[in-house]
């Protein structure tokens, strides 16, 4: 097993990893809109905070060695349901010709008030 930790997104603020690689396959923490950094910013917005779950995605799968194209699963968590036709149009725009199996959770409330948060499976080739 391997560890997986980038500047390239915000770095854990509890006792995870960013991603761990194993058996071919990186499993990717929950990622928070949260911009790199020390500070814990978050953009404003539904589509702000999609984004930069998917650049933080896009940042550990990179220094896993990975990308989008090789995602399996990603599983998004919403707090409101009404919130999914904006996600998925930001998601469908980021993704490109990945098609990754996906499920969305209607969740209540997440963590520091964020609108959405993301993890996920990749193949690592």
């Amino acid at each position: 097993m391997e560890h997986i930790q980038t500047a390239a997104a915000p770095l854990p603020a509890g006792h995870y990893s960013q991603a761990i690689k194993a058996n071919g396959f990186v499993y990717v923490s929950g990622q928070l809109p949260f911009a790199p950094g020390a500070q814990r910013v978050m953009p404003p917005g539904i589509a702000a905070q999609a984004r930069q779950c998917l650049e933080n995605l896009a940042a550990i799968l990179a220094a896993a060695g990975t990308s989008l194209d090789q995602l399996a699963s990603v599983q998004i968590f919403i707090p409101d349901v009404s919130l999914w036709p904006e996600v998925n149009s930001v998601y469908e725009a980021f993704m490109g010709k990945a098609r990754p199996a996906r499920t969305v959770v209607p969740t209540g409330a997440l963590h520091h008030g964020a609108l959405i948060e993301l993890n996920a499976v990749a193949v690592c080739p």
